[in-house]
Formats: structure tokens, C-alpha cells, sequence
């Protein structure tokens, strides 16, 4: 057997690397779904911190296989990459719990939908990354507009109020209701059924809330990728390192949802942080310039993106906001889906 074009060469990486990482990625999602969770069944907060920390544990341990493979540069890239993935992503946690209260999703159901979230990002993050790579690639410039763009984004998350997620006005969501027959209420997990049609009385296919509530985290998940994309490309621009760090960080983050969607609201300091962090990636090139370096070292980045997103957790835990905490979307979803 020859296995000469496991060796040849695709977006800057040897074919097997790439098919190694979707295999160890199909063979945890498989683990997931068809051994782990076969069966319906709500999963609990020690299950989901126990399960987030094997992929973070596997998320880092790539990362080791990454600096073992490909040298320091790209393990820290890998590593700085992931965590502001992992940092990035908090927010979308919030928006998904919110898509859950909004449609009553049940716990027991939330785990399907978001494995099958997680395939859908597999797909759209490949064809963002890929399209932004060869965007890069042609017209180098466009990293300096990522470069303002991610500087923008900080300085906005530290002086604009957060605006509360108001899933009803989605357009996507207006769309496909005037479009498609939605039945009224969940049918299992089922995202499709048939049922008659209430204005020909004829036996069609509807899509269910449960479809509706897919649909919308892969929409949240679009529209997040507009500043975690950017974010990574100024930190690396090689494909591999970029789409590896995204996807673990995002895998990871699943598992972590069933305990991280009740206590998300505590983490407040944990935003500016980010806020520091987006700006300080994007400054990276234009303070690379005026010191006449071709990039900052990578310790560096590293260095100061964990000691940031660190320091957001340790004091929002220190100095917790004042009065009781808020509801969460979680305890809504909860509270919901318990009405008849």
C-alpha cells in the first residue's frame, strides 16, 4: 500500500497530521455520544467539570504533541490560541443558555443538541479559517485590519454596556418561521416529525423547537467566530494551529456548559480581561513595526494573554460584584421547561 500522500503537504501540513487530529476528534465525539451518553439523561455538574477536564487535559496534552512536533514557536502559538479560544467562547456559553430558556429545552435534551452543535462548527470553522487563510495569504494587509479590528472590539467591550440577548428578534429565526411549518412543542429529541398540516390537514414534515434551538447556536456561533477568527490570526496565521486551538477549545467548552452556564454571570471581571487581551493581540503587529521585529516572541504573547485571563477569574472570585447574583439562563431554562 503506498501511503506516499499521507506525507504531501496541504495548507502548510503533512496529510497525516490533518487526518490524525479529525480522527482523534471523531473518536471523542463518538466516545461521547454512542458509549458516554447513549442514553437520555441530564448531565450533572460534577459529570461536566469531570468531563471538561479531560479535553482540557487532551486540549494541552495536543499542545505538548504540537511543540514536540513542530517546534516552541508553534506549541506556544497553540497554546496562546486556545486560550483566548477557551476565553472567547464564555460568551457564547451565555448565548446558548439563553437559547435554551428561550425555547424550554430540558436538560435531558441539551446534550444532543449540543453534539450536534459541535459537527456543525466543525464544518463552518473550516470554511472560515480556510477562506481567512487565503485571505491572508494573497493580501498580508488584511492582518493589520484584523489587527484594528480586534483593538476596536476591546476598547468597545470595556466602555459599552452589555445589551441583554433578545433571541425572539432574530431575523434567521423570523425567516425560517414564516418559511417552514414548526410545530408548537418539543416532540423528544426528535428535530423532525410529521404531523398533519393546519391549513391543508395533509400529513408533512415540521421541524421541531428543538431543530429551532440547533439552528440559532450555530448562528451564535457564526456570528462569535467574526472576533475569535481575527483573534487567532493575530496570533498565527498557519491553518493548522488555528483550526487544531479552535476546535479543542470549543470541545472543551461543551463538556463545560452544564456547570458553566450556572455560574457564567460571576465570572464579571473576567470581560475585561478579555477586553485587555483583544487589545493587546491587536497591537502585537503595530508595536512589532515600531520596535522593527517581524513578530513579538511568543513567550511573550503567552505569557501576558494567561497572566490576564488569569488575573479576570482570580478577581472576580476575590471581589465578587455586589448584591445577590442574578438569575442565570440556566436557572430559567430550568424554571421552563417545569411549566405544563
Amino acid at each position: 500500500m503506498d501511503f506516499s500522500m499521507m506525507f504531501v503537504d496541504w495548507l502548510g501540513k503533512p496529510v497525516w497530521l490533518w487526518l490524525g487530529f479529525l480522527g482523534l476528534v471523531a473518536g471523542l465525539l463518538a466516545l461521547d455520544l454512542g458509549v458516554l451518553h447513549r442514553e437520555r439523561r441530564v448531565i450533572g455538574v460534577r459529570e461536566s467539570l469531570a468531563t471538561s477536564a479531560l479535553y482540557i487535559v487532551l486540549g494541552l496534552g495536543f499542545g505538548a504533541f504540537i511543540w514536540w512536533q513542530l517546534g516552541s514557536e508553534a506549541g506556544m502559538a497553540y497554546l496562546t490560541g486556545f486560550a483566548v479560544e477557551k476565553a472567547l467562547a464564555m460568551d457564547n456559553v451565555f448565548v446558548i443558555a439563553m437559547i435554551f430558556a428561550y425555547f424550554a429545552i430540558p436538560r435531558a435534551f441539551q446534550h444532543r443538541v449540543l453534539f450536534w452543535g459541535i459537527l456543525g462548527v466543525l464544518v463552518l470553522r473550516a470554511i472560515m479559517i480556510g477562506l481567512g487563510a487565503a485571505i491572508v495569504a494573497n493580501f498580508a494587509w488584511v492582518l493589520y485590519v484584523f489587527a484594528a479590528f480586534l483593538i476596536a472590539t476591546g476598547v468597545k467591550m470595556l466602555v459599552v454596556k452589555d445589551r441583554p440577548y433578545d433571541v425572539g428578534a432574530n431575523p434567521v429565526l423570523a425567516f425560517v418561521r414564516r418559511r417552514v411549518a414548526v410545530t408548537d412543542s418539543l416532540h423528544g429529541e426528535h428535530f423532525f416529525v410529521r404531523q398533519p398540516d393546519r391549513t391543508t390537514g395533509e400529513h408533512a414534515w415540521h421541524i421541531t423547537p428543538l431543530f429551532l434551538a440547533l439552528l440559532l447556536i450555530e448562528v451564535a456561533d457564526v456570528i462569535f467566530a467574526v472576533d475569535s477568527v481575527p483573534a487567532i490570526f493575530a496570533i498565527t496565521t498557519d491553518p493548522y494551529i488555528i483550526y487544531t486551538s479552535n476546535i479543542f477549545a470549543i470541545l472543551g467548552l461543551r463538556a463545560l456548559y452544564f456547570a458553566l452556564a450556572a455560574m457564567v454571570d460571576r465570572f464579571h471581571y473576567l470581560k475585561y480581561a478579555l477586553a485587555a487581551v483583544l487589545v493587546f493581540i491587536g497591537s502585537k503587529i503595530f508595536i512589532a513595526d515600531l520596535l522593527a521585529l517581524d513578530k513579538l516572541p511568543p513567550a511573550l504573547s503567552l505569557g501576558v494573554t494567561f497572566g490576564l485571563l488569569l488575573g479576570g477569574v482570580v478577581w472576580s472570585v476575590v471581589a465578587p460584584g455586589q448584591g445577590s447574583p442574578r438569575t442565570t439562563p440556566a436557572d430559567r431554562t430550568e424554571r421552563e421547561a417545569r411549566r405544563p
